[in-house]
C-alpha cells in the first residue's frame, strides 16, 4: 500500500499557495501549510476543512518545520523572496522534492529580473544544492486551479526538473490538481516556462481574459 506523502507548502496563504492547497486537498496527501500571517493560513485550512472534511490539513508556524516533515516542499512565494525560504529550508531540503512556482518578473511585468542563461527554479537549485528541485504549476494562473478546463479542454501544466522519479510525483501532484501533466525537459527548461508565463500574463492585460487562461499543446 502506497504511504501517503506530506507536502509542505510555503506560502500558502497567497493566492497560488491557497489554489495549490485547496487543489492537492483533494488528493491521498498530508499538506502542512506555513507563511508569514498565521490567520490567513488558517482562512485558507478553514475553507479546505469545510468543503472537504476529511483532508488532512495542518497549520504549521515554522517554513523549517513544516518542511523537516515533508517529503515534499511547495515554495509558493515570489520570486524575490526564495533566497530566504531557501536559507530557512536548507539543512532539512536535503534529498527531498522543492517545487518552484515563481516567475521573477519585473514590476512593469514587460520582461524578466534574471539572466537569460538561467531562470528562478535553477536559482533555487544553485540555492538547494541537494534538493530536487522541479518547475511546476508556474504556466498556470491561480484562478485556473477551480477551473481547469477552459472552452472544453484541460488545461496543460508544464513540468522541467534533472531527476526522473521526482518527476514522476510531480506529475501526479499536477494532475490531482485536475491538470494535464507535460514533462517539458530538464531544470534549463524552466527559464522557457517562465517565459511562457511572462506572455500569457501580458496577453491577459492585453486581451482581458480575466486570469483565467492557460496553455493547450495540440498534437496527433
Amino acid at each position: 500500500m502506497k504511504t501517503t506523502q506530506t507536502i509542505a507548502i510555503i506560502g500558502a496563504s497567497g493566492s497560488m499557495g491557497a489554489a495549490i492547497s485547496k487543489s492537492l486537498a483533494k488528493g491521498n496527501y498530508r499538506l502542512l501549510l506555513c507563511a508569514n500571517d498565521r490567520s490567513k493560513v488558517e482562512a485558507v485550512a478553514g475553507d479546505i476543512k469545510s468543503s472537504l472534511p476529511a483532508a488532512a490539513v495542518e497549520v504549521v508556524d515554522c517554513s523549517k518545520e513544516a518542511s523537516w516533515e515533508a517529503d515534499i516542499i511547495v515554495v509558493a512565494v515570489p520570486f524575490a523572496a526564495e533566497q530566504e525560504v531557501a536559507a530557512k529550508i536548507k539543512e532539512v531540503a536535503n534529498q527531498k522534492i522543492v517545487i518552484s512556482i515563481a516567475n521573477p518578473l519585473n514590476d512593469t511585468y514587460d520582461g524578466l529580473v534574471t539572466a537569460p542563461d538561467t531562470s528562478a527554479a535553477e536559482e533555487l537549485q544553485k540555492l538547494l544544492p541537494n534538493a530536487k528541485v522541479v518547475k511546476a504549476f508556474n504556466t498556470t494562473f491561480a484562478a485556473d486551479f477551480a477551473t481547469t478546463v477552459i472552452d472544453g479542454k484541460q488545461a496543460d501544466a508544464f513540468i522541467a526538473g534533472n531527476d526522473e522519479e521526482a518527476l514522476q510525483t510531480v506529475s501526479e501532484l499536477v494532475s490531482t490538481a485536475g491538470f494535464n501533466p507535460i514533462v517539458a525537459g530538464n531544470l534549463a527548461v524552466s527559464g522557457t516556462l517562465e517565459r511562457m508565463q511572462l506572455l500569457l500574463i501580458q496577453l491577459n492585460g492585453k486581451y482581458n481574459y480575466n486570469w483565467l487562461a492557460g496553455w493547450k499543446i495540440l498534437h496527433n
